[in-house]
């Protein structure tokens, strides 16, 4: 993708979720939001997305939207997770907007013996609900076009053995990590993790919940190839 394209994606009023990229039909809630909340007018462009990777750039007319590119293709985004109990407050909502930015591909909420906050029946639901939403938000906003799927919440004890935890005491080699798993408030409790897990270093100060969501995204974003992702080439359909 050269610059210039990148360039009018960025540009564009917004980016909108839709079934097909080569029709673009927005949904209820979305048209509102063009029209009524960024006020679009007749003209401005807007990106389309199916979630994907496949999308296209349009033009806002009076009832419909106008395909004005053919439908592009962005090459596969790289296969990371984050695994992250949730925290007090709003903080799990900024840190899964910004590991959204920093395209991690899976967001797992994890149920940790220590988590500070109560997690359990519809409240656990509401804040699941919450963070999907969030994490389709930020991907309109940064231009992704990849879906971050967020999964229903795991207990520690059923995350697979390949997946590292953030650990202040950890290894300082993020080599072959695709999946690293951050702790509540408390910290882990002393039982909770098998030696099969690799213990990995977020650095050397110790960092809010939030924080070390954040750091660990962009480490694997950094591992795994996704620095440079929006100048690769698209395929064309």
């Amino acid at each position: 993708m050269s610059r210039f394209e990148w360039s009018r994606r960025v540009d564009a009023l917004g980016q909108f979720r839709v079934p097909d990229p080569l029709n673009p039909v927005l949904a209820k809630d979305d048209e509102h939001h063009l029209r009524h909340v960024l006020r679009a007018r007749n003209g401005e462009e807007v990106v389309v997305t199916d979630g994907e990777g496949a999308w296209s750039i349009c033009n806002v007319g009076d009832t419909s939207l106008e395909r004005l590119t053919l439908v592009h293709v962005d090459p596969a985004v790289p296969t990371t997770t984050l695994y992250m109990a949730p925290l007090k407050g709003e903080r799990s909502e900024w840190a899964v907007a910004k590991a959204t930015e920093l395209g991690v591909g899976r967001i797992v909420p994890l149920v940790s013996e220590r988590l500070a906050l109560k997690f359990k029946g519809e409240t656990r639901d509401k804040i699941v609900t919450r963070w999907r939403r969030i994490a389709k938000e930020a991907s309109g906003q940064c231009r992704r076009t990849y879906d971050v799927v967020v999964e229903d919440p795991l207990d520690v004890a059923k995350v697979p053995d390949d997946v590292a935890l953030a650990d202040f005491d950890g290894e300082g080699d993020w080599t072959g990590v695709s999946s690293i798993a951050i702790g509540p408030e408390g910290g882990w409790g002393p039982y909770e993790w098998g030696a099969q897990h690799r213990r990995l270093s977020l650095g050397p100060t110790v960092l809010r919940g939030e924080t070390a969501a954040v750091v660990a995204a962009a480490l694997l974003a950094f591992g795994n190839g996704g620095w440079g992702f929006a100048l690769k080439s698209p395929v064309t359909r």
